[in-house]
């Protein structure tokens, strides 16, 4: 069984070929700039040569390329975009037309503005499968998965008058409760629920990908994929830290049951405020209203039992955030590889959502039996 997962960063685009015939290690894989590093190179390309910007598409992560608009902006030159491409940057498109000046187009008017001569036409997505395609092709391997998985950071749709911090960490308890397991964050495309609006433009880029499709929040699904370490794994009470280039979302275990969880913005951490939070984690003092106070996703309680900080397993592109930490850090690596504890943790959940290929993943993953290199 082979299940192609795509993990969509700020920074990186981390993409695994999970075949169940191979050891985990013997997997093909790529790390490949992130889809909105690439669309903001392209963004600046067009203000360098003093081009008006049209952006089509769909929904999709910003960062890097909502800086690089905002400079386009800054240059006085003109911006175009279609609704949903537009709604990258944010869900209420009259906040777009008075910040960034973009000019709300529909797909026809878009269609005669990418003929024009000196307008840069980029497409919004963050994901391309034909690109995956023709990289793995160029080395001579066809394409053809069974099931199809990605992952990306979703804040949600939130009402106007509704926080985009408060409605995230609401929509992540509202899951837990549903069912206390990461692949909880995981859907089949039929079932993403409606508020997650970049999930769902994941499943319009996949086009006609005439497999399943699934997709996943990535910071879940990088904390599932850390679990799949051994050292990791082997831990009766364990905290696991994902620390991305913008968010970070830990979670506190006893035994199987998740009990604790914060997540906050990377960017307004330091390793004296991030261990001070991990700390009352732990101790089961966080609370969500301090969080969210110090703008912060929030906390979510459901057990306020203290676990004493024996091991603490850290990942992401962030991690070096800790690596002079006086914590019990460890630094996971699951199947060799911390760029890819998305991807792992994508298999993992794929394995709960695919109950025909279960089996396999799960033997695959366990290595019970000799894989074969090819």
């Amino acid at each position: 069984m082979q299940l192609l997962a795509v993990d969509v960063g700020t920074g990186t685009q981390d993409i695994l070929l999970f075949d169940s015939s191979r050891s985990p290690e013997n997997c093909l894989k790529l790390v490949m700039p992130s889809p909105t590093m690439y669309v903001a190179g392209q963004i600046r390309q067009a203000t360098a040569r003093q081009h008006a910007l049209l952006l089509t598409g769909v929904i999709m992560g910003g960062g890097p390329s909502a800086w690089a608009t905002e400079d386009h902006h800054k240059a006085r030159l003109p911006i175009f975009a279609t609704p949903d491409a537009a709604r990258s940057f944010n869900d209420d498109l009259d906040a777009v037309r008075r910040d960034l000046g973009i000019v709300i187009v529909g797909h026809d008017e878009a269609a005669q503005l990418a003929a024009q001569e000196g307008m840069a036409h980029v497409i919004m997505r963050d994901f391309d499968y034909g690109a995956i395609r023709q990289a793995f092709a160029a080395f001579g391997m066809d394409l053809r998965p069974d099931a199809l998985m990605v992952a990306a950071f979703d804040h949600g749709n939130a009402p106007p008058d509704v926080s985009d911090r408060q409605f995230r960490l609401d929509y992540l308890a509202r899951r837990l409760q549903i069912e206390n397991r990461l692949s909880t964050f995981a859907f089949h495309a039929s079932d993403i629920p409606p508020i997650m609006t970049r999930l769902q433009a994941l499943v319009e880029t996949a086009g006609d990908v005439d497999v399943p499709l699934l997709v996943m929040d990535t910071a879940p699904a990088a904390v599932l994929g850390a679990l799949d370490d051994p050292v990791v794994a082997q831990q009766p009470n364990a905290m696991v830290a994902n620390i991305g280039n913008f968010h970070c979302l830990a979670f506190q275990y006893q035994g199987r049951q998740i009990i604790r969880l914060f997540e906050h913005h990377t960017g307004l951490l330091d390793q004296a405020a991030l261990e001070g939070w991990l700390t009352r984690l732990a101790d089961g003092t966080i609370t969500h209203q301090r969080v969210f106070a110090e703008h912060g996703h929030g906390a979510l309680v459901l057990a306020q039992t203290p676990l004493p900080m024996q091991f603490l397993a850290i990942t992401g592109p962030r991690r070096a955030m800790l690596s002079r930490s006086d914590l019990p850090t460890y630094f996971a690596v699951p199947h060799g590889d911390q760029m890819l504890a998305g991807c792992w943790g994508m298999v993992r959940a794929a394995a709960d959502l695919l109950p025909d290929w279960s089996g396999e993943i799960q033997a695959a993953l366990r290595g019970d039996q000799a894989r074969s290199l090819w």
